[in-house]
């Protein structure tokens, strides 16, 4: 994953600007200056971040001002593919004031090709702005498997007892809220355990067999850690446990909202240690690791939900919203 930084400080024409140089372009206004960093190179399966933050250089004199706003848009060939409201950053996080973030999911059979990236902003009721950046999506290649299970695991995947159906719902409740003052870290995310051993990928291509001869194919939203029993489990980033209990089909689970629609899940454990409405940072122990529910054997699934949208978990370790290292949460 590639970032770009920009720096826009003036009315001029957007299209002069990005065409004519990739980073640290510099123009100027003498209301504010604007900056921006987001991904421009990618893969199917990542998420595409922005960062935008505002440094005013001359004071509106406005009654009651408007919030400054705004929201990004990512488009392939004209079509609209997902779009967000940026959120704001408490200053305790951010060194700037007036900073904002976004986040837009691609999916993992995204085509690879140059994305546009739109981003349209009022600065304290200003008229709109907008401008439109380019993104481009690389080719990634995923692992293609095939899983046997027992009558066991054959029973937990073919359930559809309401119990079953109800947890469904109540996790897809969760993943779908979005709550605007979720903003608990902008540093990068850390492995959930020290295990290193990875039995499955995110976006794995699986084919269930049944025991019973019949089959089904779907994606592995997560990745799978290969650890013995009792292994602790750590949040990945601060956080809010939403979710801690015991699911027909993924066993001792917790789920942690780290920022607004974005969610870790952690899976199959065989002892909880949070519970729901617990504050943690990251690096706290949630867990230890087990193989309850559908398991074939003990290991650790960790998953990353964005507005419901699995992405791949490795990108929010490495630059996720680009802050510097020292500034990660320890």
């Amino acid at each position: 994953m590639k970032i770009n930084k920009l720096i826009w400080t003036g009315i001029l024409s957007f299209a002069v600007l990005f065409n004519a140089v990739a980073k640290d372009a510099i123009h100027q206004n003498e209301v504010y200056d604007i900056y921006l960093t987001y991904t421009d190179s990618t893969y199917p399966g990542d998420a595409v971040f922005l960062k935008i933050s505002f440094k005013e250089n001359k004071k509106l004199k406005k009654k009651d001002k408007p919030a400054t706003s705004a929201k990004a848009k990512i488009a392939f060939n004209d079509k609209t593919l997902f779009n967000t409201k940026f959120y704001s950053v408490p200053e305790k996080l951010s060194k700037t004031k007036n900073t904002f973030i976004a986040a837009l999911p691609l999916s993992s059979y995204a085509k690879t090709g140059t994305y546009d990236l739109t981003v349209i902003y009022s600065y304290e009721g200003e008229p709109n702005m907008e401008f439109t950046v380019p993104v481009e999506v690389n080719s990634k290649d995923f692992v293609e498997e095939t899983i046997p299970l027992n009558a066991q695991n054959t029973e937990i995947k073919t359930n559809t007892s309401p119990e079953r159906m109800s947890q469904i719902e109540k996790l897809n409740g969760i993943l779908g809220t979005i709550n605007e003052d979720a903003v608990y870290q902008i540093t990068p995310f850390a492995q959930p355990t020290t295990i290193t051993r990875r039995t499955s990928f995110f976006a794995d291509r699986r084919t269930f067999a049944y025991s019973n001869g019949k089959s089904s194919t779907s994606l592995h939203y997560g990745i799978d850690f290969g650890c013995s029993n009792g292994t602790h489990v750590t949040s990945c980033a601060a956080g809010k446990v939403v979710l801690a209990e015991n699911r027909i089909s993924t066993g001792y689970s917790v789920v942690i909202e780290h920022l607004p629609g974005l969610y870790s899940l952690y899976y199959h454990m065989d002892e909880l240690k949070v519970k729901e409405g617990d504050i943690i940072n990251m690096g706290d122990l949630i867990g230890l690791s087990g193989a309850t529910g559908l398991a074939t054997g003990p290991h650790l699934h960790w998953e990353i939900r964005l507005f419901m949208n699995a992405i791949n978990p490795d990108q929010l370790c490495e630059n996720f919203l680009f802050a510097p290292a020292a500034a990660q949460n320890k």
